[in-house]
C-alpha cells in the first residue's frame, strides 16, 4: 500500500536524509528509530505531502494519507464529542459509537477541550486517527503526554483496529509500542553535510 523509494528530504533546504526507500503492506506498520534531529519528523512531513521531496517517489492511495504531530488539533471552545464529530463532519464520515470508549474519553464526552489535561489532549487529537478514515498514517511520537495505560489503549486501537482493517502506519516512536512491527534505523541514510539543497519547503 505504501512504497517509498530513493527519497531524499530536507528541513530548511538543506538535506537530512537521503536514499530513503521501503515499503509497507497493507494490514502492517513501520517503527521509524534515530536519534533527535536525525530527521524522523522532516521524512514523515515529507512522504505526507506536507514538504516535496529534493529526489524520489512515494506511492499510496490518492487521499488516504493522514500525519498526525506533537500538535492536538483541538478545538477548546468545543467539547470533547463536538471536537469528534467537527473531525467526521470535515471527513464525510460517521463517527464510530465506540469512539470515546476506545480512547478512554467517555467520562469527558461533554468537557470543554480548552480544561482537559496534556494526557487527555493527546488522546482526543489521537481519536480523530478513528474518526477520519484514513488508511495511511504518518505518526511523529503520537504517545507523548501519555501514561502507560494511554499508550496501551492507543496501541490496542492501532493494531486491533487500524491495522487489522488493512490500515498502514509509518511511526517516529522513541518508546516500544508493543505491537508487531519491524523497524527502520534512519542513521544509516543520513545525508552528506556537503550534500546539495534545492527544496524550497517552509519548515512549520
Amino acid at each position: 500500500m505504501l512504497t517509498v523509494s530513493g527519497v531524499t528530504c530536507a528541513r530548511g533546504g538543506v538535506p537530512v536524509l537521503a536514499d530513503v526507500s521501503f515499503s509497507v503492506e497493507a494490514g502492517h506498520a513501520l517503527i521509524l528509530r534515530g536519534p533527535n534531529g536525525i530527521g524522523k519528523t522532516t521524512l514523515l512531513r515529507t512522504l505526507a505531502g506536507l514538504q516535496p521531496a529534493i529526489e524520489g517517489e512515494v506511492s499510496y492511495p490518492e487521499d488516504e494519507g493522514a500525519y498526525a504531530s506533537h500538535a492536538d488539533g483541538i478545538k477548546t471552545a468545543l467539547t470533547v464529542t463536538e471536537n469528534l464529530k467537527f473531525w467526521a463532519d470535515v471527513h464525510g464520515a460517521t463517527l464510530p459509537g465506540d469512539i470515546l470508549e476506545t480512547f478512554d474519553l467517555a467520562d469527558l464526552k461533554n468537557r470543554m477541550g480548552g480544561t482537559l489535561s496534556a494526557g487527555q489532549k493527546r488522546r482526543l487529537g489521537l481519536a480523530r486517527l478513528g474518526v477520519i478514515g484514513r488508511k495511511v498514517l504518518f505518526l511523529d511520537e503520537p504517545t507523548v503526554s501519555l501514561d502507560g495505560f494511554s499508550v496501551r489503549l492507543f496501541a490496542s486501537w492501532l493494531q486491533d483496529k487500524h491495522l487489522a482493517s488493512g490500515g498502514v502506519a509509518v511511526i517516529a516512536t522513541h518508546i516500544d509500542l508493543g505491537i508487531a512491527a519491524p523497524e527502520l534505523d534512519l542513521t544509516p541514510f543520513k545525508a552528506a553535510p556537503d550534500a546539495e539543497g534545492g527544496a524550497d519547503e517552509a519548515f512549520l
